[in-house]
């Protein structure tokens, strides 16, 4: 069976200029600025930064970074924690046609250094931190020739100001930002920059990233993708505010800044996702919605006194990047029954959110429909279409889908061989042609011939009262091939032992699905975006 987005953008909506060619940043944030002018656009530990001094602040970086050298095609990276300086490096590259890398910020010198050579990248903004050797980087990033350094500024870590760059051509950030010499020029070029929508405009790398990158290019149409499609599913406008607890060099977060400067909405940025905070924010500034993933939701739901927070102003909130079972959200609705709940579905490949639930639909175990601007197929493992009802693979099709694997011919052929992109998920379709994901096709647990999803074992285990979050893979198992095995996290107050939770798991499960085994942990590890770190689990089984 197959999805497709059932009407394309219409309506007299003032955004849909802005939806007709490739997004241009000097238009948006030219009309931004006028016509929300003092208006919060930014607001990052109390300071806000209103729409008029987002454009100045933009285009006075712009013209740095031109007079520096960073033109149409040139590699900047940015190696900074969440603060309204990356706001300003992204969108002041993207004014100068220059190709963004991203960096998570936790990234260590050795991956760090991996997806600099790999990118071939110039120039790098970056927060020095005292475990990273610039001047190793540089022996072993031959392209790299200038680091600008965010020594001072609004960037939260607290070796601020007291790390020193070793790096033979340090530029310090502050002093790129120059004042326009005509209000009608404020790049010096009349506002614009020959490039087209082909160009490369992103390279995100995968998560986990190490010895052998994998980066994502996304074209400067690609930049309309996300915008487009939250246009199409939700109800954004300049009476929102957003609060983002993702970092900015994921997906997730990059489209919080476009969601900021396309539709007016005020953004309440955070250094980093902590859950008191994060519920306190949401007091302060009466946020109106949010998207974050599953375990963020359990973290937040392990707040002592959560009842006592008012989250009245919430109009709607969304759960994307991992399968999660709809009891979280339905507890976390017992604390915000004005909000809408919203699950979503997309990939850093295909400019998310592909699929999302409409407003008004209860079927919040699936991550709804197909966007106008793709199309869903599930397929078996021969690429044949698959019926109503059948799990197979997820594929999907149209402009949205990445431009490529930046310099890996090989793995582009494979993820979009037949004209359709592979993920990697799997799913199914109903009567109604909702998507439902099932799981990730490498997390697939074959027990004696039986398949299991670990998703569907995860949701059963956290319906027991004493269970906070779980993860389960599959481990090598000489009877059966492979076998269950689940790590589990409890709730504050409570102590029982593994055997009680298999003898659980047995009344909801069918027996093959059941744990062999089951590990109470402490914790969970987990990557920058809050997703629980699977492959680090497989690698404390092995060791």
């Amino acid at each position: 069976m197959n999805c497709r987005g059932q009407s394309p953008l219409t309506g007299d909506s003032p955004l849909q200029f802005k939806f007709k060619q490739f997004m241009n940043i000097f238009q948006i944030l030219t009309d931004s600025a006028q016509k929300f002018a003092q208006k919060p656009a930014i607001i990052f530990k109390d300071k806000a930064i209103s729409f008029i001094d987002l454009k100045v602040n933009v285009f006075a970086l712009g013209r740095g970074l031109q007079a520096l050298g960073v033109t149409r095609g040139k590699k900047i990276a940015l190696y900074l924690p969440n603060c309204p300086e990356y706001v300003y490096s992204y969108l002041s590259s993207f004014l100068l046609g220059a190709v963004v890398i991203p960096l998570d910020y936790m990234l260590k010198s050795d991956e760090l250094n991996a997806c600099l050579s790999h990118a071939e990248v110039e120039f790098v903004i970056a927060l020095p931190k005292p475990e990273i050797d610039w001047s190793a980087i540089q022996e072993n990033s031959p392209s790299l020739k200038t680091v600008i350094s965010l020594i001072e500024g609004n960037c939260p870590p607290e070796n601020q100001g007291t790390v020193p760059f070793n790096f033979k051509g340090t530029v310090p950030f502050n002093g790129l930002f120059q004042p326009a010499a005509e209000e009608d020029s404020p790049l010096g070029l009349k506002g614009t920059v020959p490039f087209s929508e082909a160009d490369p405009a992103l390279i995100m790398y995968t998560s986990g990233t190490t010895g052998s990158p994998k980066g994502i290019l996304l074209n400067y149409k690609h930049l309309q993708g996300s915008p487009q499609a939250m246009n199409y599913f939700v109800d954004l406008s300049e009476r929102d505010v957003k609060l983002c607890a993702i970092p900015l060099s994921h997906i997730g977060g990059f489209i919080y800044i476009q969601n900021c400067i396309i539709f007016g909405i005020s953004l309440v940025l955070m250094d980093r996702f902590h859950p008191m905070e994060f519920l306190k924010n949401v007091v302060q500034y009466k946020v109106t919605c949010f998207h974050i993933v599953p375990p963020m939701y359990t973290a937040i739901l392990t707040v002592k006194h959560i009842d006592q927070f008012d989250l009245s102003s919430l109009r709607w909130v969304v759960v994307f990047g991992a399968p999660n079972s709809p009891d979280i959200l339905e507890r976390f609705h017992k604390y915000c029954p004005n909000a809408k709940l919203l699950n979503g579905w997309g990939m850093t490949e295909t400019c998310p959110p592909n699929t999302v639930t409409p407003l008004d639909n209860p079927k919040i175990e699936s991550v709804g429909k197909a966007a106008p601007n793709c199309e869903i197929h599930i397929v078996d493992d021969n690429d044949k279409s698959l019926p109503t009802g059948s799990v197979g693979e997820i594929v999907i099709r149209g402009w949205v889908v990445m431009q490529e694997y930046y310099k890996d011919p090989q793995a582009t052929l494979a993820a979009k061989r037949g004209g359709w992109f592979h993920t990697g998920d799997l799913g199914r379709f109903d009567n109604e042609g909702f998507l439902y994901i099932v799981g990730r096709k490498k997390e697939m647990i074959k027990v004696a011939g039986q398949i299991v999803y670990a998703p569907e074992v995860e949701a059963a285990l956290c319906k027991h009262e004493a269970v906070l979050e779980a993860a389960v893979i599959g481990v090598a198992d000489d009877m059966r091939g492979e076998a269950v095995k689940a790590f589990v996290v409890l709730k504050d107050g409570f102590n029982i032992e593994p055997l009680e939770i298999k003898y659980f798991a047995r009344e909801h499960l069918a027996n093959f699905k059941v744990p062999q085994t089951v590990e109470i942990r402490s914790e969970l590890p987990k990557n920058r975006t809050g997703k629980i770190d699977k492959e680090l689990l497989k690698q404390t089984v092995l060791a």
